[in-house]
């Protein structure tokens, strides 16, 4: 592609580079001149104009941004029509955001005039949100780098995974000092968490923060009545060999992994019972903020699979906002 100054009379089908004025009339960046164009230029008194001019080979910014952006999309994902270099990309569904950070990365790597910028991985979006941009940021490029840039996207590497309509059972462990009003609240709290996931709540059920008492809720449970099960302990389970893991292991149940690198959420419990996922709830899950209690379910809502290793990569970005009301907030006593 050319790209610089010329007199206007020699500047016929070139891109103006820069907003430019003939008398009354204005020509605005990205306008290709035709011959009356120039004439009028001239005529103004221009001495020279900064265009770019495509030359064989070259694929215009508007044709690279839309291949490129097709290319990157994958399931749950549309493009719309590009502009000024630019082609948007679309959530088609609620869900979770799954991307490849490496092949993102590495067509980002293949030439400065080609940009995919994306919301964070792991994100919940909403049919219509923007998840993506193709950004071309000169006015063509030559059909190599395109074609490279598209190989490295190819077969959608950013698509979003669709919320499966989970039904959730939750567990209440009490103790003779927690309130029914606060049960009642965290009750209000999950069904309000799960709606934007499609989730809704199956059965919830109160009984004492008691081990012998939680297996035997435990093996009375219908696995067909629920997809995941919450349970809420009247105290934070503080280790393997506290109530509620002990409890799920006696039924035959599997520890996948105990506390986050997500504060607050430090104390979840991720284990697994009945062949259904199951999450002992840190303390700060009772409240409507954010936290690491979201993470996990988010991904779960969307039939994502959550393990031990990917608890343990959600350090970076983990410090959350504070929770005031929660009992041991970080700077200690408020």
């Amino acid at each position: 592609m050319f790209f610089g100054a010329l007199p206007p009379l020699e500047a016929e089908n070139g891109i103006l580079a820069h907003q430019v004025r003939a008398g009354e009339r204005v020509f605005r960046k990205g306008h290709r001149l035709e011959g009356a164009d120039c004439a009028a230029l001239a005529a103004a008194g221009v001495a020279n104009v900064t265009i770019a001019r495509l030359e064989p080979g070259d694929i215009d910014e508007n044709a690279a941004a839309h291949r490129l952006a097709l290319a990157a999309a994958g399931s749950g994902v549309r493009v719309d029509a590009p502009f000024t270099g630019r082609a948007n990309l679309f959530a088609e569904q609620d869900g979770v955001l799954m991307l490849n950070r490496g092949r993102i990365d590495a067509f980002n790597a293949v030439d400065e005039g080609m940009t995919l910028a994306s919301l964070p991985e792991f994100r919940p979006v909403i049919a219509g949100e923007m998840i993506g941009t193709v950004k071309i940021i000169p006015f063509a490029l030559h059909g190599v780098l395109v074609e490279a840039g598209s190989l490295r996207l190819s077969g959608g590497v950013l698509r979003v995974m669709p919320f499966s309509g989970k039904r959730v059972g939750v567990l209440s462990l009490t103790l003779p000092g927690l309130k029914s009003s606060v049960i009642d609240k965290t009750l209000r709290v999950t069904e309000a968490r799960l709606a934007p996931l499609a989730a809704t709540v199956s059965f919830e059920q109160r009984l004492a923060h008691d081990e012998a008492k939680l297996v035997e809720a435990l093996e009375a449970l219908d696995p067909e009545s629920f997809d995941l099960l919450l349970i809420f302990g009247a105290a934070a389970i503080t280790d393997r060999r506290d109530v509620i893991p002990r409890a799920i292991e006696q039924v035959g149940g599997r520890i996948e992994h105990l506390g986050m690198p997500v504060d607050p959420g430090n104390l979840l419990l991720l284990a697994e019972a009945f062949g259904k996922p199951v999450i002992g709830a840190p303390g700060c899950a009772r409240s409507p903020k954010k936290n690491g209690f979201d993470w996990v379910l988010e991904r779960l809502c969307a039939d994502i699979p959550v393990g031990a290793d990917d608890i343990r990569a959600m350090g970076v970005g983990g410090l959350l906002m504070e929770i005031g009301t929660r009992p041991q907030p970080r700077a200690g006593e408020r």
